[in-house]
């Protein structure tokens, strides 16, 4: 019993000597291979609270200190979409959106262990916009379409909870989860398919809170301080 208890032991003092190496290195980059998050609403969009599949479209850099990391992340996103607006009987939005991002913050590690959760905030920009065309939906409803161009830009802040897995000294993987608190300037603009291309412009302030479920992405640690 007492070789298992000292056997367990050392092997401890090991795994923990190991996975210290997030605070021997200076320098970390990482790419998001995965997020789920929700994104701005648009217009009067029926499904806004749903949630949006990305693909490699985040990088970040991060600049280490023992267990705290101050860290600058940027997000885009570029993709042809389709929504109900106003309700499923009343217009059909068909167009692009694009949106970016870009934070800065920290990051606060809770141990040096292989497994490390963590936490940390952001603070940046955000702007999003779609460009596209609004139909009705109803064949009976013989309102014209209209062009759109609706555009957000403001300032983001987003609490965040993580965790990372290193299996090797100089790469880890990560998985997060955060809360974006997003305060924008709206700008609507409206051009009707009529013979005048008649234009109506519309300008909103608005607060979205955005929850972002799970983030997944590989890091790789450089410049060793040793």
């Amino acid at each position: 019993m007492k070789k298992l208890l000292f056997s367990i032991f050392c092997l401890f003092i090991s795994c923990s000597a190991f996975s210290q190496f997030d605070g021997n290195y200076n320098y970390t980059i990482g790419v998001r291979g995965y997020s789920s998050m929700q994104m701005p609403k648009i217009l009067n969009q029926t499904n806004s609270q749903n949630y949006t599949d990305t693909y490699f479209n985040g990088a970040l850099v991060k600049f280490n200190d023992n267990q705290i990391s101050i860290r600058l992340n940027a997000n885009y996103y570029r993709k042809d979409i389709s929504f109900y607006n106003e309700c499923e009987s009343c217009e059909i939005a068909k167009g692009t959106v694009s949106d970016f991002s870009f934070k800065v913050g920290f990051e606060k590690s809770l141990n040096y262990a292989i497994v490390q959760p963590y936490f940390g905030s952001d603070i940046g920009y955000r702007a999003n916009r779609f460009t596209g065309e609004v139909k009705t939906a109803n064949p009976k409803n013989m309102n014209m379409p209209y062009n759109v161009d609706a555009e957000k830009n403001g300032f983001i802040i987003t609490p965040l909870i993580g965790i990372r897995v290193n299996p090797i000294k100089q790469v880890s993987f990560f998985a997060e989860t955060s809360l974006d608190f997003y305060y924008s300037y709206e700008k609507q603009e409206k051009i009707q398919q009529d013979a005048a291309n008649t234009n109506s412009i519309a300008k909103y302030n608005k607060w979205e809170f955005l929850l972002n479920p799970i983030s997944i992405g590989v890091q790789v640690h450089l410049v060793s301080k040793n």
